[in-house]
């Protein structure tokens, strides 16, 4: 039986744009006498990716425009955070009190675009998600095995609500290094019954693991998954379901 654990990395300062977010990740490892092996996985939250590629806003400088304003009256955002959020969105598909479901240019469909207000490095500052999270993973990852010796894998997680479920968990919104999806469709269970549909997100189910160390106030912004094999070549835009299957959308 396999055997998971999963190692918490705080102690980070507040990160700045253009900060070397690798540089800082192996400090915390350092002082945690953290060694990097092949087959570990590095979840970094979003926030802290972002922060490091500039990807932060202050809302006092945005100007909002008709559309911004009239669906701050339906949600009752300030007017400035509605247009940042529009921003970053190709389509809008619901409008609720508290909550605007869009489409992002990523691609992904989220609330609010993915744009944070909380634990920003300011109450006037919102923290946008990456422009391409595979890449930023890609990039994150180089950097660390240059560093180590040991090509981990890295996810990118961000927390996301759910349509069927109440409450949210993290996903994998950037991935390399990482398989991110397990295919069991042909296979037989011990009855021999083959499997018609199930394809397991791996990646998501790392990143939900992960946060339960992490915590969303404790301001731990990465973790260690190890004991797993889950090396691979995808990236997490498999996560993504082709539109022309998705039945809700």
């Amino acid at each position: 039986m396999t055997q998971v654990s999963i190692v918490p990395v705080g102690g980070l300062p507040e990160v700045e744009p253009g900060a070397d977010l690798a540089g800082l990740l192996l400090a915390a490892m350092e002082r945690l006498r953290l060694r990097l092996s092949e087959t570990d996985v590095v979840v970094v939250t979003q926030k802290v990716v972002s922060k490091a590629e500039g990807r932060v806003v202050r809302l006092d400088t945005v100007t909002p425009g008709s559309e911004a304003k009239r669906l701050a009256g339906e949600t009752g955002f300030e007017p400035g955070h509605v247009e940042v959020i529009l921003g970053e969105s190709v389509r809008i598909v619901r409008v609720a009190p508290r909550v605007l479901i869009t489409e992002t240019r990523q691609g992904f469909v989220c609330a609010n675009a993915g744009v944070d207000r909380s634990n920003t490095g300011g109450a006037a500052q919102a923290v946008l998600l990456p422009v391409d999270p595979d890449a930023s993973a890609a990039a994150l990852r180089q950097r660390l095995a240059q560093a180590t010796g040991a090509s981990v894998g890295v996810l990118i997680s961000d927390s996301f609500g759910r349509a069927w479920r109440e409450g949210q968990v993290n996903v994998a919104i950037g991935a390399a290094g990482v398989a991110c999806l397990s295919d069991y469709r042909g296979a037989r269970d011990d009855d021999g019954y083959q499997l018609q549909g199930t394809v397991l997100a791996t990646a998501d189910e790392l990143a939900a693991a992960a946060e339960l160390v992490m915590r969303k106030l404790d301001r731990v912004a990465a973790a260690v998954v190890r004991g797993l094999d889950v090396r691979g070549e995808g990236n997490a835009r498999v996560l993504r379901r082709d539109p022309a299957l998705d039945l809700f959308r």
